[in-house]
């Protein structure tokens, strides 16, 4: 790893008016990330030479104190005035005042996991995944089968949600505790890598919306969410394909990234780095339904498995869709602050119970964005707040009702895949 700034050239100004590519600014200072290797992926290479980093990091980090010795570890320098200039937001109100509300949120508790959320998260799972194959199981007639499959199915949806909060350690606040329990969740409920999922999730949130940094658009050739993705697309079949993709996504789309995930992505992903422990949750996932699946034939077996992947792949795909997919993107050279990533690029669902306990409190996405780490169960109260700092500085607080964003993200899909094979603007839709 070369010193910070070893490519300036002679000058006594040099120094400071060289581009600063491998330096991410984070709290005043300008670290050099030449050669390091981040742990959580590329979405350090996101940040360098661009903006201010310092929530990103913040936000990621919080509960981290490893990712504080690390970031100390890195060769740094003050930032120059002129790179401030640059690289620093105009909107320092916007910033402090964001910066004040995570303070006070921390400072009141907010961000305090509570044990006695876990335990109910993780029993409910458990009772519906019971009671799906209990009907499944113990009942000849195909109406009290269905019913099971559809438990079964909504159970292993809602193990998506609990592993997400794994993932983003707001489940016990603990950080190996938290991946550990993702990775058993994740696995063995829906035989998915936690791992995989940590790096990949971890740059939608650095970047929403953010052509070519936000893998949550990186979807074809089975689905595409924006029509600047599909203007180069030629081939005849998948042309064909994104047209009727708003008709397909629910029943078809769902189930064929499950089981893409399951069977591909995900196991080479494991392989390729080595989590065994994950290809132990993924074996105990298949002997046991392998186990419980006894009395049936291998046919009738591989149908009901693919009815369950159905059912929650179109209960988890759906709901993480209605958050973001429908809305603008933001080109690869816009530089947003964290706040404003969360007022363009994310949308609020309807604050009822029952979508609040559907979405797992996710349906409070802008909250989510704003602070990854806080337990989910915690933004309905603290949207308030936070729709009061949106307002004071002008910006967009997007709240729908559930079947009104479900129609606007169908429609985006059905105009997007219009657009297949047409040339469109840079700027996209």
């Amino acid at each position: 790893m070369g010193k910070p700034g070893g490519n300036v050239g002679s000058g006594e100004d040099a120094s400071v008016s060289k581009p600063d590519e491998h330096e991410v600014l984070i709290d005043g200072l300008l670290y050099n990330v030449k050669g390091f290797k981040h742990p959580g992926g590329s979405i350090i290479h996101f940040l360098r030479g661009k903006g201010d980093a310092t929530e990103t990091f913040e936000q990621f980090h919080d509960r981290s104190t490893r990712a504080q010795k690390v970031l100390k570890s890195l060769p740094s320098r003050p930032c120059p005035d002129d790179i401030a200039a640059r690289r620093v937001s105009a909107k320092k109100e916007l910033v402090a005042d964001f910066r004040k509300l995570f303070k006070d949120l921390k400072a009141e508790g907010w961000f305090k996991p509570s044990m006695g959320e876990v335990v109910y998260r993780i029993s409910e799972v458990l009772l519906i995944f019971s009671l799906g194959f209990y009907f499944l199981l113990s009942y000849p007639g195909l109406v009290m089968k269905a019913l099971g499959i559809l438990l079964i199915g909504i159970s292993q949806g809602r193990c998506g949600w609990l592993m997400h909060e794994g993932g983003h350690v707001s489940l016990t606040g603990n950080i190996k505790w938290d991946h550990r329990l993702q990775a058993i969740i994740y696995g063995t409920g829906c035989g998915m890598s936690a791992g995989w999922w940590r790096i990949q999730h971890n740059k939608h949130h650095a970047t929403p919306q953010k052509l070519h940094h936000d893998p949550d658009l990186d979807t074809l050739p089975l689905v595409a969410f924006n029509a600047a993705l599909v203007g180069k697309v030629r081939n005849p079949f998948l042309k064909a394909w994104l047209k009727m993709q708003a008709i397909l996504f629910i029943p078809v789309t769902c189930l064929l990234v499950t089981l893409g995930w399951q069977l591909a992505v995900h196991p080479r992903y494991m392989m390729r780095t080595g989590k065994y422990d994950e290809f132990l949750a993924f074996g105990v996932r298949y002997l046991m339904f392998g186990w419980l699946m006894g009395g049936y034939t291998w046919p009738q077996t591989i149908l009901v498995y693919l009815l369950i992947g159905q059912i929650s792949g179109s209960y988890i795909f759906t709901n993480f869709s209605l958050s973001h997919t429908h809305l603008e993107v933001t080109q690869p050279d816009e530089i947003l602050t964290w706040t404003e990533y969360a007022s363009k690029h994310t949308t609020n669902i309807s604050n009822h119970w029952f979508v609040n306990w559907w979405m797992a409190n996710l349906n409070f996405q802008i909250e989510h964005h704003l602070f990854p780490s806080m337990p989910q169960f915690r933004h309905p109260k603290t949207s308030v707040r936070v729709k009061a700092l949106f307002e004071k500085h002008g910006l967009r607080y997007d709240y729908r009702g559930y079947f009104s964003c479900l129609g606007d993200t169908l429609g985006n899909l059905s105009h997007v895949g219009d657009q297949a094979g047409v040339t469109t603007s840079k700027k996209g839709q």
